[in-house]
């Protein structure tokens, strides 16, 4: 590309069991009786890799799926069960080479010290392709699987009773990625010498507590797993208003936001940039995604009447926090090129139809990206920081 030749998109898609329309499991391509199978995991991702995408992500909760924000409901109707989203991400790791796994992490009822490990191994097993999405839990159901602590019920994240429960949610999320993030370091790069003939396995100077002591967490460390392959794999997090763009701006490397426009997208940018500067990151690379829920055809008409046949399936249009895009692969296109104008350096977008619509993403949309030149031809790195652009970190605890 000339210096004038505008900036290479990046791509991920986020994988919500058969798609993200409720009726998705309804259609003849969505396999729901593979849905707990690996094979079926593997099948997704390996196609998400054949259209050279940045990285997948995949959902996860810890309580059923729910038509309700908030609270669970009694509905037959739609797919509930999952698998656990990181063992998906290290069963499918050895099949795969270059893709990014990013499975999803609720901070608010799990332990950093246990998630550090799991997504350093994840690191390893990919061979530094791993990330998490961070996300947090207000429903009681799920506290109550737990019983360690109680979550008021509130009614939605716009009331204002909400506000209180937000900020400490995300504020224990963001101290949960310190700790995380700390823990990665806690074993210098070189802290292994696995010197047989001497009998040092590894240099006990080179691991090191992380005393971390805070308001949710008390963590001496050091980590049981020695320091992942990215240093610190990447962290992401989705957010729609300002206490979560705050956990972005603090913690995060990726962040997803849902604009429906340019402008908002750019207004969105800019608060989550001077958050970012208020933190003290200025200088670090921070990549602002926009969230899409897509429906591709053939054309417009087609794609417009599967979703109306998915809204009848389901018994109610489908609406979500995400613009839901609805027509062709070029005209996605186009409304990328828009969006992207407002800040955004990338998407991920969420197949209202796995089976269909990813497909759709690598086959149709991919190809047209790259005709105008916005989207990569070949895997360009080798580990997931290296794809968006982000270098290896140094290690915090590392001698200078």
């Amino acid at each position: 590309m000339s210096a004038t030749s505008p900036a290479h998109l990046h791509l991920a898609v986020a994988l919500e069991g058969t798609g993200w329309h409720p009726a998705s499991w309804r259609e003849p391509v969505a396999r729901p009786r593979d849905l707990l199978t690996a094979g079926y995991w593997a099948d997704l991702i390996t196609e998400a890799e054949r259209g050279l995408l940045d990285f997948v992500t995949i959902e996860d909760g810890l309580g059923p799926q729910s038509s309700r924000l908030l609270t669970p409901d009694d509905r037959t109707d739609q797919v509930r069960g999952r698998l656990d989203a990181v063992l998906i991400a290290s069963r499918v790791a050895p099949l795969t080479r270059h893709i990014g796994l990013v499975p999803t992490v609720v901070t608010t009822h799990t332990e950093p010290f246990h998630i550090s490990k799991a997504i350093a191994t994840l690191d390893y097993v990919s061979a530094g392709r791993a990330g998490l999405r961070v996300r947090v839990s207000a429903r009681p159901d799920e506290a109550a699987h737990f019983g360690r602590r109680t979550i008021r019920r509130i009614d939605s994240f716009d009331a204002p009773s909400a506000g209180a429960l937000l900020t400490e949610l995300f504020d224990e999320a963001a101290d949960y990625v310190e700790v995380v993030r700390r823990l990665w370091d806690s074993w210098e790069d070189d802290a292994e010498i696995r010197d047989a003939a001497t009998g040092r396995f590894i240099d006990r100077d080179k691991l090191h507590y992380i005393d971390f002591e805070g308001r949710h967490f008390s963590v001496k460390g050091p980590s049981i797993t020695p320091r992942p392959p990215q240093g610190q794999p990447l962290v992401t997090a989705l957010a729609h208003q300002t206490i979560p763009y705050r956990l972005v701006a603090r913690q995060a490397d990726v962040g997803y936001i849902t604009p429906h426009d340019a402008a908002e997208a750019r207004a969105t940018v800019a608060e989550i940039r001077a958050e970012q500067e208020a933190a003290g990151r200025a200088g670090e690379p921070l990549h602002v995604f926009g969230d899409l829920v897509v429906l591709l055809d053939d054309s417009r008409a087609e794609a417009e009447a599967r979703r109306d046949r998915l809204d009848t399936l389901a018994g109610e249009p489908y609406t979500g926090d995400a613009r839901i895009f609805t027509g062709t692969a070029a005209g996605l296109a186009d409304l990328l090129e828009e969006l992207a104008e407002g800040g955004l350096t990338g998407f991920r977008l969420r197949p209202a139809v796995a089976g269909h619509d990813l497909p759709r993403i690598t086959r149709d949309l991919v190809p047209e990206l790259q005709r105008r030149r916005r989207f990569r031809d070949a895997y360009e790195a080798g580990t997931l920081r290296g794809l968006l652009g982000l270098t290896r970190p140094a290690n915090r605890y590392a001698a200078v």
